[in-house]
């Protein structure tokens, strides 16, 4: 489990603390944040609680800090963005980029998610306990995300590493243009993208899996239930047969 996860007792003892409750119906998002990012290192505000959303967009962007925060409703756009440290859990559904550039912490969204979850994002856990649209995991770098349900078209493009499992479907062109990012699937791949090809599930890679199944809350189901893509390879050098194309 890395390192930059929020540990156990860091969550108990947010848990222990009176939340500070924020209700977006009397206060602006602005100062949401700003009170999120004035937060100093060792602050015994630990535990937030923010009521109204409304579909919000960039709540709980850019926040530094080992907190928890809980959000009583649906999110829009950037969620979470940029987040390095924080477990925020979206009680309703998220839009648009949730997560994007996520660098350490747990984001859980109890709802669906829209287009590209997680985007570029360098650590930490992304769970959707939903659906998630399309691109999920695009240019992922490093990023751990779990979808319960099913992931849109082009997800994980040009994935660069990091670890995306899906426990439903996958549409289109699944990790096209992919680098060394790990894809596990347990239904169905509507299609491969370029150069992305199905693997051979090796015991490091059931061990990786199960791991993240279990911190994703994904009780009773089996790593050896899935299947693993990743890049071919083929696209990291120039080919001189494939000069037409170009």
């Amino acid at each position: 489990m890395p390192a930059t996860n929020v540990s156990k007792a860091e969550r108990e003892q947010s848990h222990s603390q009176p939340s500070r409750v924020f209700d977006l119906a009397e206060h602006s998002l602005r100062e949401l944040n700003q009170a999120l990012h004035k937060l100093a290192p060792g602050s015994n505000e630990t535990a937030w609680e923010v009521l109204h959303p409304r579909g919000s967009h960039s709540v709980a962007v850019g926040v530094d800090q080992p907190v928890s925060i809980d959000v009583r409703g649906s999110v829009g756009y950037y969620c979470g963005g940029m987040n390095d440290g924080a477990a925020i859990t979206v009680h309703g559904s998220a839009g648009p980029g949730v997560g994007e550039n996520m660098m350490s912490g747990q984001i859980v969204i109890k709802g669906d998610a829209s287009q590209y979850a997680g985007a570029t994002g360098k650590g930490g856990l992304l769970v959707i306990e939903g659906n998630a649209s399309s691109r999920c995991g695009i240019s992922m770098k490093g990023i751990d995300i779990v979808v319960h349900g099913n992931i849109g078209h082009m997800s994980a493009f040009m994935a660069q590493s990091g670890n995306l499992v899906v426990l439903g479907d996958a549409g289109d062109a699944l990790g096209d243009s992919i680098y060394e990012a790990r894809l596990f699937v347990r239904g169905k791949v509507e299609s491969l993208g370029a150069d992305c090809i199905a693997k051979e599930m090796r015991p490091e890679h059931i061990e990786l899996l199960q791991g993240l199944l279990d911190r994703a809350g994904a009780t009773g189901v089996k790593a050896s239930e899935f299947k693993r893509y990743g890049s071919a390879r083929k696209l990291y050098n120039f080919n001189i047969d494939n000069a037409d194309a170009y």
